[in-house]
């Protein structure tokens, strides 16, 4: 992988994520049309660096809501108590998904368009039916926590959006569209965080082919650069735009995958 492909996907990462539309998705997309030759484990392990780098733009941009995790960690106010511990229920599935099944998740990272495709359909069909639910201003509960908590485990899967699957569940579940977006992108940083420190300690980056680790470095960069530029208005978004434009868009995108991965 060459320096400006890192840094192209870099910045695909950086402005998909935290839109209805699936960050992985697109990245097996663009991997593809680079012609990106790259065994599936280094293929995943550049999806997760780059994942990471929006979760510390995450991490920016939220700042005021990890440190209420943080204190629920730590501190005895019941609310922040609550909301940390909701946040750990969010992680449970797929946590468990992640590590039961990693060498099949790996299988699913190496430019498979078809399925690919066939899962951007599955988000655009879930941003319909979200966009057409009524919401109320109901708080996230921990049985709201669990059950995102399970549509995040399947977003593991490239084509599914994460964020899509996630606040789509939310809305179905008559929560406030604000709060499910706010909720969303805070309950997947501990994983990708979580994930990253995994494969350090298996040796990933020890053994990054023939590529090294400057592309790696760049793609990094990138999407950290774009997503804290991204979030900020992306999030405002999402909250307000009618999801059913996401929904075309997914269709759009999915159906020329299908076609081209066929």
């Amino acid at each position: 992988m060459s320096l400006f492909e890192a840094f192209i996907l870099g910045i695909i990462q950086g402005l998909t994520e935290f839109l209805p539309v699936s960050s992985s998705g697109h990245l097996e997309i663009a991997k593809a049309i680079f012609g990106d030759g790259s065994v599936p484990e280094e293929s995943l392990l550049m999806t997760v660096v780059l994942h990471s780098a929006t979760a510390l733009s995450t991490l920016i941009v939220f700042r005021k809501d990890i440190g209420a995790i943080v204190k629920g960690l730590v501190g005895r106010k019941r609310e922040d108590v609550a909301f940390t511990a909701k946040i750990v229920l969010s992680m449970v599935p797929a946590a468990v998904v992640g590590v039961m099944f990693n060498d099949q998740i790996e299988s699913f990272f190496g430019g498979r368009l078809l399925l690919v495709g066939c899962m951007l359909l599955v988000t655009a069909t879930l941003l319909v039916f979200a966009d057409r639910a009524k919401t109320t201003l109901t708080d996230v509960g921990f049985v709201h926590a669990f059950v995102v908590g399970v549509s995040q485990a399947i977003a593991i899967l490239p084509g599914i959006s994460r964020s899509g699957a996630t606040i789509s569940t939310f809305v179905l579940l008559g929560i406030d569209r604000a709060k499910a977006a706010r909720f969303s992108f805070l309950m997947v940083v501990p994983l990708i965080f979580g994930k990253m420190a995994k494969d350090i300690l298996d040796g990933a980056f020890s053994d990054m082919g023939s590529t090294g680790a400057l592309p790696y470095i760049v793609g990094f960069v990138a999407a950290f650069a774009t997503g804290v530029v991204a979030c900020r208005w992306m999030i405002k978004l999402v909250r307000n735009a009618h999801l059913t434009w996401f929904a075309v868009y997914c269709l759009i995108v999915g159906i020329a995958a299908i076609i081209f991965g066929a």
